[in-house]
């Protein structure tokens, strides 16, 4: 009986920790998080060409700056900026990518579910 309550209370106070994490993620990562949500995975139309893999290629090195932003950052500022700047490089990259496309006549459609 000890170990199921002890098990329960550890279950417990595991979820109010994660709760507490959870509050405390900054609002730029909340919107880099979002975006990151927006990588598009498969190239458009399935034309694997140049811009398919310079996307690909500019994705990764977006989320090595993030990790080397962060290991430096030495205040909530720097992790701010460092958030702040991988979200927008994320957005900049999939524009292009889609603008890309579009002008060679390949169209990215997404559905929406409302």
């Amino acid at each position: 009986m000890k170990t199921i309550s002890a098990a329960l209370t550890l279950a417990f106070g595991l979820a109010a920790v994660s709760g507490h994490a959870s509050a405390n993620v900054l609002y730029e990562e909340q919107l880099a998080r979002a975006e990151e949500q927006r990588i598009i995975n498969a190239p458009i139309a399935g034309i694997e060409n140049n811009l398919w893999f310079d996307y690909r290629i500019d994705i990764t090195e977006a989320q090595k700056e993030l990790r080397s932003d962060l290991r430096r950052a030495s205040d909530l500022e720097d992790q701010r900026d460092a958030w702040e700047e991988y979200a927008d490089e994320l957005r900049h990259e999939r524009k292009h990518y889609i603008e890309e496309m579009a002008e060679r006549g390949y169209r990215y459609g997404t559905v929406v579910v409302g």
